[in-house]
């Protein structure tokens, strides 16, 4: 990945930057609810979440330890970008962002390093971390199929090979080819079939098309409860957002594709951290990671995007779990991000746009 920046601009960025950590670590507690809490370091979190719980969750563990937590957010592919730029200057420790895709990217723009913490390999099932600790998942959702529930036949609906059955012709409604979300999810298939059958199903689902890609899951979720379209894929925690709006959710019908005997299970992705290799407070930095994976935390982080935590035991929002228990998919999501660019071309190949 390159940048315009000279090194210059760079410098100038970085010490913009680490003043305003700076200022955020010695702002007064007062305005943080801590002013209980004496302040004897800091981390630097350049995450791409932005939930209101995440407030909370920081202020815990500034109470439990003194570390404060200082945070940039944007979009991560902009934050990758960003810790590229700024090289061995970033003041960046760690780095959040919520698909493996971006995870992946992150690996291979190479600014993530290695962790060895026997508290995150025993908490983080081995699915959901990189196999060399260059991150770690927090929190997982599934990616499943709805159907308008009055106007289609499911009895032949229970995978997501099925999407591409000319059953369903005109019927399917989908985000576009350049969303994470389906390429996280053709990797996968590329991963347990092969590039050929990926590109079979991509091809068959297209054909099924009741109208060009667009919008997103939200946007999905209301055109199929209007009968617009009759199938779509959807992400569980937008389906969580419509909990208090019945006019929505009864007209659905809510599938964890897979499920069957030898079949893959429910295509799971991940919301996960890094540390970068830049960071100047490393060990802080793992000390927080590590504090991400605890029950009261887990459930902070994964409730804040209605999400279900990674480390096992730990319940999901009612919402979420009210939506039943399923199978999911254990292929690595490392493996799943490596497939990123294969999934884009069998895509286009495809004419999904």
């Amino acid at each position: 990945m390159t940048s315009s920046l000279s090194p210059l601009h760079i410098l100038a960025s970085v010490a913009g930057l680490a003043s305003l950590f700076a200022l955020a670590a010695c702002a007064p507690a007062e305005e943080g609810g801590l002013e209980d809490v004496e302040i004897t370091g800091q981390v630097n979190i350049y995450s791409s979440r932005h939930y209101d719980t995440d407030l909370a969750l920081y202020e815990d563990f500034t109470r439990a330890t003194g570390i404060k937590v200082n945070r940039i957010e944007a979009g991560a592919d902009a934050l990758i970008e960003r810790i590229v730029s700024e090289g061995e200057y970033s003041p960046a420790d760690l780095l959040i962002t919520v698909d493996a895709g971006r995870l992946w990217r992150a690996v291979d723009a190479g600014v993530l390093a290695p962790i060895e913490s026997e508290t995150l390999a025993e908490r983080v099932p081995e699915s959901l971390r990189h196999p060399d600790g260059l991150w770690f998942g927090l929190s997982t959702r599934a990616r499943i199929i709805i159907a308008n529930a009055s106007a289609v036949d499911t009895s032949g609906l229970q995978s997501y090979a099925d999407l591409a059955d000319p059953a369903f012709k005109g019927q399917v409604c989908m985000r576009s080819s350049t969303n994470i979300y389906n390429i996280s999810l053709l990797s996968s298939v590329i991963a347990h079939a092969g590039e050929e059958a990926a590109q079979t199903w991509a091809n068959g689902v297209v054909a099924n098309f009741k109208r060009p890609p667009q919008g997103n899951d939200t946007v999905n979720i209301e055109a199929v409860a209007s009968g617009e379209c009759g199938v779509s894929l959807v992400n569980t925690y937008y389906l969580a957002r419509y909990a208090d709006k019945p006019e929505i959710l009864d007209k659905l019908t809510i599938i964890f594709p897979n499920q069957g005997e030898g079949e893959t299970g429910t295509h799971v992705n991940v919301s996960g951290a890094g540390l970068t290799k830049s960071a100047p407070n490393r060990a802080n930095a793992i000390r927080f990671l590590e504090y991400l994976t605890e029950s009261k935390a887990q459930q902070y982080f994964a409730n804040g995007n209605n999400e279900y935590p990674a480390v096992v035991g730990v319940a999901p929002t009612s919402f979420v779990e009210e939506l039943g228990e399923f199978r999911s998919d254990t292929l690595s999501t490392a493996t799943i991000g490596a497939g990123q660019a294969k999934a884009v071309a069998i895509y286009d190949a495809a004419g999904w746009n």
